[in-house]
């Protein structure tokens, strides 16, 4: 299946790069929405967010004020003339957004995972024209992404776009939600047309990360940016840690260098040529150490032996990812290579053995 993309179209924005939404983690009180909403206006942001809803992970915790902050949206929008994003979780939650008029709705993280809940969102878009941006699911599976996206367009939303907030990981020693940047990279080639965001507040989980994160979302070539800024975010009611002051903001967008997509030129064509080339030749090695492992387990076979020798394993990764090292490259790539290889290379000789 395919998305049938408008563009966002937002009344008042320009159409460039970086679109940019900023504000609070949450709407806390009318004096705290209105303070940051004012500081982010005088410094040139068209798109104020917050969480009017905010679904935590355990309870207990700040889950944000509800319906009565509705109203705070909409004396941001009348007396900055901002557009205003919130997210929603339930078909309650769209009701009550679009009945105060916000703009731009997005759907959370913990929601897209759940194919039901996106599906009920979907029931209750049907009929209305709102730009709707959807984030990643919680798990890196693209596959969930996709199937929110298509459940939200087929309720009728063209104007549609992605959050790339990064994801969870149980070992993340800098992240909050490690980038795993090639899953957004290959949604946009799935749907080209498809505006992605990035969400560099979630994803660093810390405020100094927040500058590096914008920075390479716009070498990737994404659309936007969704940034949270906050009035004193040191005293936050959530996510305290990855909120910046809007002067802060400021600082971080007046500094991001922007980069155009334009054609290929000749030299850069030369240089692609060369890695096709090179591409070549690596298939070319890859057909060749899988012929070597098949005759491995040939032998395997006649002498009875099991398919996977973890002594052998280990001593490959730790080889190879040491000699990528030395080549420049990061070890951690060197070994998920090589974990694929072998993943192939098992397969292989399981279908052999087992003739």
């Amino acid at each position: 299946m395919d998305l049938e993309i408008s563009p966002l179209a937002l009344q008042g924005i320009e159409q460039k790069r970086p679109l940019v939404i900023a504000g609070p983690c949450s709407a806390e009180t009318e004096e705290q929405v209105m303070d940051t909403a004012r500081q982010l206006a005088h410094d040139g942001v068209k798109i104020f967010r917050a969480g009017v809803w905010k679904p935590r992970t355990k309870p207990g915790g700040f889950e944000g004020v509800g319906v009565e902050a509705l109203p705070w949206m909409q004396r941001v929008k009348a007396e900055t003339g901002m557009l205003t994003a919130t997210e929603v979780a339930t078909p309650e939650h769209v009701e009550a957004a679009l009945k105060a008029g916000i703009d731009i709705l997005w759907i959370g993280a913990r929601t897209t995972a759940n194919p039901f809940s996106v599906q009920a969102i979907a029931d209750a878009l049907k009929g209305v024209d709102v730009p709707v941006l959807i984030k990643n699911p919680v798990n890196p599976d693209i596959e969930l992404w996709t199937g929110a996206l298509l459940r939200i367009n087929s309720a009728g939303i063209k104007r549609i776009g992605a959050i790339h907030r990064g994801f969870s990981s149980v070992d993340s020693k800098l992240y909050r939600n490690p980038p795993m940047w090639h899953l957004p990279i290959e949604l946009k080639r799935r749907f080209p047309t498809l505006p992605i965001i990035c969400d560099p507040s979630h994803m660093g989980g810390r405020r100094d990360l927040i500058a590096p994160l914008a920075q390479q979302a716009m070498d990737l070539g994404f659309e936007g940016l969704m940034i949270e800024a906050h009035c004193n975010p040191d005293c936050a009611w959530s996510d305290a840690n990855q909120q910046v002051l809007p002067e802060v903001l400021d600082f971080i967008l007046d500094r991001l260098v922007i980069r155009d997509s334009v054609e290929a030129t000749e030299s850069i064509s030369q240089l692609r040529k060369q890695i096709d080339e090179l591409d070549n030749q690596l298939m070319d090695l890859l057909t060749r150490r899988m012929r070597v492992s098949r005759e491995i387990a040939e032998y395997k076979k006649i002498h009875n032996m099991t398919v996977v020798q973890t002594t052998r394993y280990s001593e490959i990764l730790d080889k190879r990812g040491a000699q990528g090292a030395l080549c420049g490259m990061n070890p951690e790539f060197i070994r998920t290579v090589y974990e694929a290889i072998h993943s192939e290379s098992v397969r292989q000789q399981i279908e052999i053995i087992n003739k």
